[in-house]
């Protein structure tokens, strides 16, 4: 064949191959961009909080060391269940009791100076009121000087006599204080419940906890008859619960079973102070007490729970997949939403802020429509979130088809494209089949 024939040959499977392409890309146009589709349906919604944490007794004491000294006589182990007042451990009292011995002794001594005391005023009342009957009787026979000294020492006296009157107080105070310390060498059960941690040997000895350093903690008394679970709720996330919400508790100790129990204390300060890092504030996190009902089974404290509180529930509520919903910016009409990394290219540094999205255009929720095989964006309003759906306060009705996936083609989805559903869709309670138009 000669060149020239070669080149029309050329030429004509070109023109054949881009005929084709164009009504591939045509019939393409005509069927659509594939999609899943779902109807828009009345479904019972219960919007959670999911959150975790730990179990704990809602009564615990933490027994330390009131008085140093080695632990004689341990009378608990760990898990015993305990009465209250009853005789947990036992700390030697060789020195309190050496030093209530040295507390009555310098009790007995106040007393005897006491006496003492007592009895050298009486002497100066009399010898006063000697020297008072002679002034009166005959001023020749005691002299001015005489009678001041007498009445002196009488005032002298009564002083000595106070003061000693309250080193017997003082000594008291001691012996008490003394009686005191002694008495905490013998450690009882402050309430009843279950030694939920010993942190001692019999021997051990325990030390009294000082300004910077704290005391030895000896054990833990819980009462384990009203347990709850402490958790950690994100700030974004406080808002929507208040107290009585119910909530559903797992726990990791016992997988497949479920605990019931409701909100009881929303913490008004975060539980750790927030502080500005150099990478920007850490997260902030909320102390949630949730109140179990009775388990019918032993917990214990300290256990790992995960929790969804129920925070509102919609019966018969009309919804639609979450995945659904989109935004929509409508300076821009429907193209895909702006993200935040283009909004950052957008606005300058310095007007990120409440007043700089003020003058940003609001951006549209809404969802695609499908009728006759064409989508067309409908703006909606959004309740509630329940685990799949949200809560459709208005913008479609129940019977309407609408766009539910995948994520990156609705992102990608212009108002008026032509669609056509994915074979795992369900439109009018049928599951649509491949090859379905």
């Amino acid at each position: 064949m000669s060149s020239r024939g070669k080149v029309v040959m050329g030429t004509i499977l070109v023109l054949i191959l881009g005929s084709a392409a164009a009504v591939t890309a045509v019939r393409g146009r005509d069927r659509g961009v594939e999609v899943r589709l779902e109807e828009v349906a009345s479904r019972d919604l219960v919007a959670t909080v999911t959150v975790s944490g730990n179990v704990r007794a809602r009564r615990a004491v933490d027994i330390s060391a009131d008085v140093m000294g080695r632990i004689i006589d341990l009378n608990v182990d760990e898990g015993d269940d305990v009465s209250e007042g009853m005789t947990l451990l036992r700390i030697d009292p060789s020195q309190p009791e050496a030093a209530v011995s040295r507390a009555q002794a310098a009790l007995s001594q106040a007393q005897a100076q006491v006496a003492q005391q007592r009895a050298n005023l009486l002497r100066a009342e009399r010898e006063h009121a000697r020297m008072l009957a002679l002034w009166n009787r005959d001023s020749t026979l005691v002299s001015p000087l005489q009678l001041e000294d007498a009445e002196t020492n009488m005032e002298v006296a009564s002083s000595l006599f106070q003061a000693a009157e309250h080193g017997v107080s003082q000594a008291q105070a001691a012996l008490s204080e003394a009686q005191n310390q002694l008495s905490k060498t013998v450690i009882r059960a402050p309430i009843s419940g279950k030694v939920t941690r010993l942190n001692v040997e019999a021997g051990e000895t325990v030390v009294v906890g000082t300004m910077n350093n704290p005391g030895s903690l000896i054990l833990t008394v819980s009462d384990l008859s009203i347990l709850e679970a402490v958790m950690a709720v994100d700030e974004t996330d406080v808002p929507q619960i208040t107290l009585g919400d119910s909530a559903i508790v797992e726990l990791d100790a016992f997988p497949g079973r479920r605990f019931t129990g409701r909100v009881t204390k929303i913490g008004n300060s975060a539980i750790v102070r927030p502080q500005a890092t150099g990478s920007g504030q850490a997260a902030i996190d909320f102390e949630v007490v949730i109140t179990l009902d009775d388990p019918g089974i032993l917990l214990r404290p300290d256990l790992s729970a995960t929790a969804d509180i129920i925070t509102a529930v919609r019966e018969s509520a009309v919804s639609i997949p979450i995945i659904s919903l989109t935004v929509r910016d409508p300076e821009e009409g429907d193209m895909p939403a702006v993200t935040d990394e283009d909004r950052d290219t957008r606005q300058p540094a310095r007007l990120r802020g409440p007043l700089a999205r003020d003058q940003e255009p609001m951006e549209v929720e809404g969802v695609f429509v499908v009728r006759d095989g064409v989508a067309h964006f409908a703006p909606v309003e959004i309740g509630i979130t329940g685990q799949e759906y949200f809560e459709v306060l208005w913008g479609v009705e129940p019977g309407d088809t609408v766009v539910a996936g995948p994520y990156q083609r609705i992102r990608e989805l212009r108002d008026g494209d032509p669609v056509r559903p994915l074979p795992n869709s369900r439109v009018g309670g049928q599951a649509v089949r491949a090859g379905s138009p």
